[in-house]
């Protein structure tokens, strides 16, 4: 199999094209970067890349969306038709048992978890239009081409990327619709790929990033769009539940909002610090809809799209440095999301608005490839930091259980603010990534899930299908292995698999070779990119590369 470079050297050079920024991903955090540099500056030229088949395919939130980072970046956006069409109208916090509840009274929520003036809204609608509007200013827009190798300069310091090859076989080599790559250079790169980016990823460890912050924490969510009967709509209605069917160990919590047009948008979020290795966030979500306080939102309807999609969720105090010698990170490839209010697209849009305004003056006084470090500035200074700062303790306190983690938030997100405090005066750390956490599978209790009805619970091949997940088969896996012995070896023998259960695809299996023995067998062509393996394998064997541009999920009215 050759690698990439050598098919660059056996076919290069690679075409090039010049820019004054490239941005990585037209997600909220990316399209927000475009659209203010072009605001700033109307000649400035920018390009956005995609690795979906539009902006917005690949997108998958909630989602509740706190306008005050829209409003800033578009203050006329009702009147440009921006899609936040349903406004919240009620909230519910539940306490769950197993087959009970307890309400949490409205006096008693945290500020956190009020969302009156937000909005229930399908972010992969407002993304789209989010790119509409950058399109209309004179952002390039390149859907279908991933981002797969970073480029830097003789000094060291980012100089751009260069897109995926295409129309190479499973064997590695080329094909009749082979072509290279193209290199597209800036003068600033900005990367907002998403939780757990590919090349975020290389980054922070290129550049030491991370040094003096603690370990990144990670939380899988799983997420079903239902259409109701009429008489079960309740338009704008809000309700986040904990407990059930989470153990006393396990960070997790659900998700219902009702949406316009007699949708439903559920969902399910379990933390990947979890210890049993028996467990499977979608089997989870899967139980969870049964509780009757969740089944009375979706008796009669039917479901018509599935997702899954891994958050960050360690805070402020997991915020890796944000800029480096060339460029700079954004929204959730940085890890920006307020966990404790189950938002992030706010706190995107606002990232890339700031490194916008940091990118203008540096290239009006002739500067690149140096660091932002207005954007630092600017950020800490920022209504987003202050806002995160609040809440920096949120997922370190569940480490110590739902119950410290429950008692905790209501004092540091409810008592503390009546007492004046903006912040808690407290700060406490982690030290353990989440692929640490496992225990060994003959430790733990062995959890059986019951099977699918096919009317409320579904199984994950199905489920897939309705993702509309679609990859071009004839290419090289883009989920790879270090070392191809250590799934039997060690996941399988220590962990009894866990692969198997954590992905919500179905994408690893183990079968049984003819000999009797155990492989692994990796299903690419289901993969909807949610990163899940590359963040919870317990040796890091696993490696999420960039499939061909266009491939994965096609999230169409999530």
């Amino acid at each position: 199999m050759k690698t990439p470079a050598e098919l660059l050297t056996e076919h290069g050079p690679r075409e090039a094209m010049d820019y004054d920024v490239v941005v990585v991903g037209a997600g909220p955090a990316g399209l927000a970067t475009a659209i203010r540099l072009k605001q700033l500056n109307a000649e400035l030229s920018v390009v956005v890349l995609e690795k979906g088949s539009e902006p917005g395919a690949h997108i998958l939130s909630g989602a509740v969306m706190d306008p005050r980072a829209m409003n800033e970046l578009f203050p006329d956006w009702k009147e440009r038709g921006a899609p936040l069409n349903q406004p919240v109208t009620g909230d519910e916090v539940l306490f769950l048992s197993e087959d009970g509840h307890r309400a949490t009274p409205p006096w008693l929520l945290p500020e956190c978890f009020h969302n009156q003036g937000m909005f229930v809204v399908r972010l992969g609608a407002v993304t789209k239009w989010l790119g509409e509007q950058a399109e209309a200013l004179g952002v390039e827009i390149f859907p279908g081409f991933t981002a797969a190798e970073i480029l830097y300069d003789e000094q060291g310091a980012v100089r751009g990327v260069a897109t995926g090859h295409m129309g190479i076989g499973k064997d590695g080599q080329p094909h009749e619709g082979f072509q290279l790559g193209m290199e597209l250079r800036g003068k600033y790169t900005v990367f907002a790929e998403g939780a757990r980016g590919h090349l975020g990823k290389q980054l922070i460890s290129q550049f030491q990033l991370d040094k003096g912050r603690d370990p990144q924490s990670y939380a899988l969510g799983v997420k079903e769009l239902w259409e109701v009967p009429a008489d079960k709509a309740r338009p704008g209605h809000v309700v986040h539940t904990a407990g059930w069917p989470m153990d006393e160990h396990t960070y997790g919590g659900g998700f219902l909002y009702h949406l316009e047009g007699n949708k439903v948008t559920l969902g399910f979020v379990t933390g990947l610090d979890y210890q049993n290795p028996w467990i499977s966030p979608f089997e989870e979500m899967q139980r969870w809809k049964t509780h009757p306080a969740i089944r009375q939102h979706l008796e009669g309807g039917k479901r018509i799209g599935y997702g899954a999609r891994a958050i960050t969720a360690g805070g402020l105090l997991s915020l890796p440095k944000l800029v480096f010698p060339g460029g700079a990170l954004v929204g959730c490839d940085a890890g920006t999301l307020n966990a404790a209010r189950i938002k992030g697209s706010h706190a995107a849009i606002k990232t890339g608005m700031l490194v916008a305004e940091a990118i203008v003056p540096a290239l009006a006084a002739g500067r690149s490839a140096d660091e932002l470090t207005a954007y630092l500035e600017a950020f800490e200074k920022s209504w987003l930091f202050e806002e995160l700062n609040a809440s920096r303790n949120f997922k370190q306190w569940f480490k110590q259980g739902n119950t410290v983690g429950t008692v905790m938030t209501g004092i540091e997100q409810w008592l503390l603010p009546k007492l004046g405090f903006k912040s808690p005066p407290w700060t406490i750390h982690r030290k353990a990534g989440d692929h640490t956490r496992l225990h060994a599978a003959s430790q733990v209790p062995r959890i059986k899930y019951p099977k699918p009805d096919n009317v409320l619970t579904f199984d994950r091949l199905s489920s897939v299908f309705v993702s509309n997940t679609n990859h071009e088969e004839n290419q090289p896996a883009h989920l790879t292995l270090k070392d191809a012995s250590v799934p039997m070896a060690i996941n399988l023998s220590r962990y009894a698999g866990p692969e198997s259960r954590y992905c919500p695809a179905g994408v690893y299996e183990y079968v049984k070779n003819s000999d009797g023995s155990d492989r692994l067998q990796i299903n690419a062509q289901n993969c909807v990119h949610c990163k899940t393996c590359d963040i919870k394998d317990p040796t890091q064997n696993i490696v999420w590369v960039t499939p061909e541009g266009g491939g994965g999920p096609n999230y169409a009215g999530m």
